[in-house]
């Protein structure tokens, strides 16, 4: 790349979040400082020079008061700027998003009604500049009909009480714009202690409350999305935790009898997404001495994918323990699918083995097939046809047979057990396991041994891995 290029990109990226912080440092040394001056300024209303003076430290403040809050959205993010925060036209100092604010300044003499605008005090309140400037009775009919009483209350204040005004209200201009100014003032005393005029000082911030509320309203939708993806993150956890099968570890199957089939399996959850997905793994005792074994993966993620996770297991063991065969079974569950108010893929292998004859019959739609080790070598057994479930109506679904022999080592996974792999080569990184197998004689160390290669990487989606080994 151009070295003129590079330099071009570099200039147009966004201060760092250390550069920042240093700039809100250094603004807030900054408004100590100019607190402390302002501090040390005694003004008692009777000179004009010093009144304003003071007024302007008071100023200083508040304007570096935004400053550091504009400077912290800025490092935290302040949100979308408001529909017209392009406009070009706009005064640099009433622009949009401008750090700047426009800033006026009144005088009204009680002695004798007279008043005294500045040029600025015309543009924020959109006024005609050929216009006289307003009396403090007429000032309230430019104000909002809900803030009026706070300003009659903050100037009723100031005249008869002596207080110092420091407050906010919002005002209509002719051409319907509403603004939001700050007010800050103080009453002018004459030698009796008589209130003989009232200066003020106004600005017009209604671009920053403008972002505050922009902000605001960020952050309260973030904290909603939050929670919402919390509570359901704990739903669908809980609803996988009460579906999956029981048994951690070390299971026999069956029960009772002969134990043919030494089982282990492992759950692996996705390492960049706070969701739950749709994988499942299941081992079973039938009535008649067989033992159903199923992995099956619902594509997405969320309580809506946990819940139909839920509904497709629960229907697998009903239509196992009820007899039906691995491929009727496949083509009824497609059905069910296929049925649903939300569409969704899924994919799954369903096998029952025959302890007698050590048969094992299965059938799978879209998945992986199961993998077989013997004698420190593996394989993948042949596929028998079948297409994603819920893919199309009416699907129908091979089955086919696999004579296995003691220590064999039956191994079902979803497809996510390899993050970035297609199937080929995650088949590829199993079979490559089968000279570790052939020395290990439980189907927990096999399982041990496939979460030591594969769980620490970081993955997008689950996976779960069965391990089955005939005894």
């Amino acid at each position: 790349m151009p070295s003129h290029l590079s330099a071009d990109r570099s200039a147009a990226q966004p201060p760092g979040r250390g550069s920042v912080d240093a700039l809100i440092s250094q603004a807030r040394r900054l408004m100590g400082d100019v607190d402390a001056v302002r501090r040390d300024t005694h003004a008692d209303g009777s000179d004009p020079q010093e009144r304003w003076q003071r007024a302007l430290y008071d100023l200083a403040l508040h304007q570096l008061t935004d400053l550091d809050a504009h400077l912290g959205q800025l490092r935290d993010g302040p949100g979308p700027l408001p529909p017209d925060a392009e406009t070009k036209s706009a005064p640099a100092a009433s622009r949009p998003g401008s750090l700047l604010s426009r800033v006026g300044s009144a005088e009204w003499n009680l002695l004798t009604d007279e008043a005294s605008w500045s040029g600025e005090l015309y543009q924020i309140l959109g006024r005609d500049p050929a216009a006289p400037p307003l009396s403090l009775d007429e000032l309230p009919s430019v104000v909002v009909d809900e803030d009026r009483a706070r300003l009659t209350a903050m100037v009723t204040d100031c005249l008869i009480d002596a207080r110092h005004i420091d407050g906010e209200f919002r005002i209509v201009r002719p051409d319907g714009e509403v603004r939001a100014v700050h007010m800050m003032g103080e009453p002018v005393l004459d030698p009796d202690g008589s209130t003989s005029s009232m200066w003020a000082v106004l600005r017009d911030v209604s671009e920053l409350r403008r972002s505050q509320k922009a902000v605001s309203e960020t952050r309260d939708s973030l904290q909603h999305h939050q929670h919402r993806a919390q509570t359901e993150h704990r739903l669908a956890a809980e609803l996988q935790e009460a579906v999956l099968p029981p048994w951690r570890g070390l299971l026999r199957l069956p029960h009772q009898g002969p134990r043919t089939l030494d089982l282990a399996a492992h759950y692996l959850p996705s390492s960049t997404s706070a969701l739950i997905g749709g994988d499942w793994y299941d081992a079973l005792e039938l009535p008649n001495g067989q033992t159903l074994l199923s992995v099956g993966d619902l594509t997405g993620h969320g309580v809506a994918v946990a819940s139909g996770m839920a509904t497709l297991l629960g229907a697998v063991r009903g239509m196992a323990m009820a007899g039906t065969e691995p491929g009727q079974l496949m083509s009824w569950l497609n059905q069910l699918l296929d049925a649903t108010v939300q569409p969704a893929l899924g994919s799954a292998v369903c096998c029952r083995y025959h302890p007698g004859t050590r048969t094992l019959t299965w059938a799978q739609a879209g998945h992986p097939a199961p993998l077989l080790y013997r004698n420190g070598t593996g394989r993948r057994l042949h596929t028998p046809g079948g297409v994603l479930l819920g893919a199309t109506s009416g699907a129908s679904y091979e089955q086919a047979e696999e004579t296995l022999e003691p220590g064999d080592l039956l191994l079902l996974h979803t497809d996510g057990l390899v993050p970035g792999h297609n199937v080929a080569q995650t088949v590829n990184r199993l079979l490559d396991l089968a000279p570790r197998f052939g020395k290990i004689r439980t189907a927990q160390e096999c399982v041990r041994a496939v979460v030591k290669d594969f769980g620490e990487t970081e993955r997008e989606d689950d996976a779960c891995v069965l391990v089955a080994r005939v005894v």
